[in-house]
């Protein structure tokens, strides 16, 4: 079996801006693939491609084996796209946008209701609200609905969590994972380093150029160097001394505390507490942890 998304050499440019570089990977059937990166990182350009909404420069990509400019009308009645934007009919109703989505695909709600209903049943009771009312949440299960609604064979999701509560992130993934159930294949984009694990694999992004593809647990047990989290009341102060310091291999914030990675071999947190002492540093805390998706995108950023 052909894999159903498969991207040759895909490259984008806006003028000046180089957003994609020669993009090349494979989605495998029925895998939930993440594409992971920040803001500006080319990942509304590669979803914009291989939905074909958007040309390529150079590069080819197929989607079950169909060419996304010559047989982009095919591959549109094969597709669901959710884009990061809510881009659904605000005065229309939440049956109202579902049924004309039904619609514009030839079906019904009544025909593919197995395939929603886990998700179209949250937000069912609410069925005569009008879109534009509904809450992040709402609209979230609303739109991943209408992408569903006539079956398709491969679903591209960007950033589809962006703006939505932590609650309503967790649901939405735990669907995810159940639409694999039903063979279809998953390509999401997210800039949440933690949703990172919630994929079979993930593809890294930074500035058009994939920085690694792998499972989330093969990146981070490739990780070698030693990590320190550091907590402190004065971060500020602890991020800007530790950029300047000879020995920071790297320093970046990480939720409430620190990371960081010293360059000499044989370290530990006796000496790195000394150490940070004698930069003028104090009220803090040092313990060596284990690394994260967000780890390995920032060492190979470097």
């Amino acid at each position: 079996m052909k894999e159903p998304i498969v991207i040759e050499g895909i490259s984008k440019r806006y003028e000046d801006i180089h957003a994609l570089k020669e993009i090349t990977f494979r989605v495998r059937h029925g895998e939930i693939f993440g594409l992971i990166g920040p803001d500006g990182s080319g990942k509304t350009s590669l979803f914009r491609i291989l939905t074909t909404l958007l040309l390529p420069d150079s590069g080819n990509a197929y989607i079950q084996g169909l060419h996304i400019v010559k047989d982009y009308k095919k591959i549109r009645n094969i597709i669901g796209y959710m884009p990061g934007r809510f881009s659904l009919y605000q005065d229309l109703s939440v049956e109202e946008n579902l049924s004309l989505f039904a619609a514009i695909f030839g079906t019904t709600i009544e025909e593919n209701y197995d395939l929603v209903k886990e998700i179209y049943s949250q937000i069912e009771p609410f069925k005569d609200r009008r879109a534009g009312k509904l809450s992040g949440g709402m609209k979230q299960k609303l739109a991943l609905s209408c992408a569903l609604i006539h079956r398709p064979e491969v679903l591209f999701l960007d950033e589809p969590t962006t703006g939505v509560d932590p609650v309503s992130r967790k649901e939405f993934w735990g669907m995810l994972k159940n639409l694999k159930s039903h063979g279809i294949t998953i390509l999401v984009s997210t800039p949440y380093m933690d949703e990172a694990n919630m994929c079979d694999r993930i593809g890294l992004i930074q500035n058009g150029d994939i920085l690694s593809i792998d499972t989330p647990e093969m990146l981070i047990k490739a990780f070698k160097k030693d990590i320190y989290a550091i907590r402190t009341a004065h971060k500020h102060k602890m991020l800007s001394t530790l950029k300047q310091y000879e020995f920071s291999h790297s320093v970046f914030s990480f939720g409430d505390s620190i990371h960081y990675i010293d360059k000499r071999d044989n370290i530990n947190t006796q000496n790195l507490h000394s150490s940070f002492e004698k930069l003028g540093l104090s009220e803090f805390e040092i313990q060596k942890t284990l690394p994260s998706v967000e780890d390995c995108f920032m060492e190979l950023m470097k």
